[in-house]
């Protein structure tokens, strides 16, 4: 009994280099791309300069619809973030303004302030996007190809942005846009173009270098700590199984003289 609660600590510790929220996330009827990110894997971590690349493409191009409310700026300068130096940070803060409930009214924003809300109705907070769009699936109870590429939540989103076909339609006075990653026609319009940015560190700005970017950031804003979860879940994992194997030799040790006696006899 006690070797098998044992063995489900151990599948529990594992569980948590998984990516989360599985069930939770919405299945896509698209085409989405397995791209490669150098945070997949039970190894992998973010690369703090596509995720500072990621938060431009966010902040020039994104931020105009959506928001990120539930991403403080402060977080901006975490370790295994896009890591911004202080005082980037709070300039990079200082270039959005937030309402203030006391003041009642709108200020500039400080490190602990929030990204504002989505400035569109119809246009979605992007903080949990990731987690919340499942662009693999598996077996039904099984998710096996999940273990394998990972929920797709960065996958779908960089594909959505480089999934328009050019086609587009008039539907009740509305354009729409085909998109092959939604599998359907969509009211937003293509908003990425080769070369509309300047990269700091001088990447060339192509339409999916940009797409991968700010898939990536989106991953982050969701799971800002997927690197501390995986160390905590291999620590977990390394120390449970230390556990188990010096259970089962104690245990072997113990029934040993029990075991050649009832063989004696």
């Amino acid at each position: 009994m006690k070797l098998r609660t044992l063995a489900l600590a151990v599948a529990a510790a594992a569980a948590l280099t998984l990516p989360g929220d599985m069930a939770e996330a919405k299945k896509v009827k698209g085409e989405v791309t397995n791209f490669d990110f150098s945070f997949q894997g039970p190894f992998g971590s973010y690369d703090r300069n596509q995720l500072q690349r990621g938060l431009q493409v966010f902040h020039e191009v994104c931020a105009a619809c959506h928001g990120l409310e539930y991403v403080a700026f402060r977080t901006l300068a975490d370790p295994n973030g896009p890591q911004l130096p202080e005082d980037q940070m709070r300039a990079f803060a200082e270039m959005y303004e937030v309402w203030d409930p006391v003041m009642r009214d709108w200020r500039v924003a400080t490190a602990n302030d929030h990204f504002p809300e989505s400035g569109f109705e119809g246009a979605p907070d992007l903080s949990l996007m990731t987690k919340a769009r499942a662009g693999f699936s598996g077996p039904y109870g099984l998710g096996i190809n999940q273990l394998i590429k990972g929920i797709g939540g960065p996958e779908y989103i960089a594909s959505f942005l480089l999934g328009y076909t050019g086609e587009e339609d008039f539907q009740a006075g509305t354009l729409f846009y085909y998109n092959r990653a939604y599998g359907d026609w969509v009211s937003m319009n293509p908003v990425l173009f080769d070369d509309m940015l300047d990269y700091a560190d001088g990447t060339p700005a192509t339409e999916e270098q940009m797409a991968l970017d700010v898939a990536a950031f989106l991953t982050w804003t969701a799971e800002p700590k997927l690197v501390e979860r995986k160390q905590a879940g291999f620590a977990g994992l390394i120390i449970l199984t230390v556990l188990a194997s010096l259970l089962y030799l104690t245990n072997k040790q113990i029934w040993a003289p029990i075991k050649k006696r009832a063989k004696e006899s």
